[in-house]
């Protein structure tokens, strides 16, 4: 886990079907992609490697 006091999150343009209640990812570096719920903020977020996170939501898109 990394610190994410500062980080800029993004919400995936697919959650307004949800009530806004989605998955939202950091792009603040390059090597790693912090992830979080956004229903649950008070829980911790998940990093996953840039490359790897890149590999996933490609395969999204097909």
């Amino acid at each position: 886990m990394t610190d994410s006091t500062r980080a800029e999150w993004r919400r995936s343009s697919y959650s307004g079907s949800n009530n806004g209640a989605c998955v939202e990812v950091s792009y603040d570096r390059a090597d790693i992609v912090p992830i979080r719920d956004s229903k649950r903020l008070d829980l911790p977020h998940v990093v996953v490697p840039a490359e790897a996170w890149s590999t996933f939501v490609r395969h999204l898109k097909r």
